[in-house]
């Protein structure tokens, strides 16, 4: 079933189906810059997230194994799952009924006062690296900078390719071969969101409120939760939140690394179907150049 597919009927007809308890509870579809999954507000505390491909129906049955077990662990609310949906009424994929979580996503640049923001999103990143939960799934995007070496490149090139972006590719190969140089981890690896976009952030009052979307989850290089730090932060608040989580200068070229190759990758991608990822795809570039020039 396509996106196109995915309307207010499907819903309300697998949640009567499945639910009968929450059938005729208002649905209505949320809008969302997100890629994997389409998201409905169901009634008034609940969500029902449907993946939109076999990629994100993967994540469901690891969301329903993990978050419950993740939990009581961190000090920031996360999903939910309330209910386990099964394939039906045409459409192929597990889904899943969450509660809702309150808050809006932050605005990348917008951030009048961050330094409390800043202070919760360390505290969460640190409350992930704790846990010890034994028999964890690797993170999807914990490896090595070397692991995306080849998709970074082609995206480089698919960028000198678009005069229009404005993209210095020279510059942004050389921080991207400067994170390859960097060393690796020297020890076991932690558990991570790995996916610590704007859009997996919600805020109000200036406070971090929930985390959600964990479909990349599990251990690896902590350098891989550290997007926040350009994808998000202005660069005073980046480097507080450096020294909250302690963070050596090769861990930090890693995660930097990391964080552009996603910009890289998601830019020439979604410039032209994705307004929100696309824009936040050159926020990071530039914030990544920067500071990169900054600290020449």
């Amino acid at each position: 079933m396509s996106a196109e597919r995915i309307d207010d009927d499907l819903v309300l007809r697998l949640i009567a189906g499945q639910f009968p308890r929450w059938a005729g509870l208002p649905v209505e579809r949320f809008p969302s810059g997100g890629t994997v999954n389409a998201v409905y507000r169901l009634g008034d505390d609940m969500a029902v997230r449907l993946p939109l491909g076999e990629g994100g129906a993967g994540d469901v049955a690891m969301e329903r194994e993990w978050l419950p077990r993740l939990a009581p662990r961190l000090p920031t609310p996360i999903p939910e799952v309330l209910g386990a949906g099964e394939p039906a009424e045409g459409y192929r994929w597990p889904w899943s009924v969450h509660r809702w979580l309150a808050g809006e996503n932050p605005e990348p640049g917008a951030l009048s006062e961050p330094e409390a923001l800043v202070g919760d999103l360390a505290v969460f990143v640190t409350a992930m690296r704790r846990v010890t939960l034994p028999g964890a799934p690797r993170a999807h995007r914990g490896g090595p900078p070397a692991s995306l070496d080849a998709p970074t490149r082609a995206a480089i090139e698919r960028l000198r390719g678009i005069p229009q972006e404005g993209v210095d590719c020279d510059a942004v190969t050389a921080v991207w071969e400067d994170a390859l140089r960097a060393p690796d981890r020297d020890g076991p690896p932690v558990w991570l969101h790995a996916d610590l976009m704007p859009g997996n952030l919600l805020v109000n009052g200036g406070r971090l409120t929930a985390v959600i979307d964990f479909g990349c989850m599990g251990v690896g290089d902590p350098a891989c939760d550290l997007f926040p730090a350009w994808n998000l932060l202005p660069a005073g608040a980046r480097e507080v939140f450096r020294a909250a989580l302690g963070v050596d200068d090769a861990t930090w070229n890693r995660g930097r690394g990391r964080t552009l190759s996603q910009a890289l990758i998601a830019l020439p991608y979604y410039r032209k179907t994705n307004p929100a990822m696309a824009r936040n795809a050159r926020h990071v570039i530039r914030e990544v150049l920067e500071e990169v020039l900054e600290e020449a």
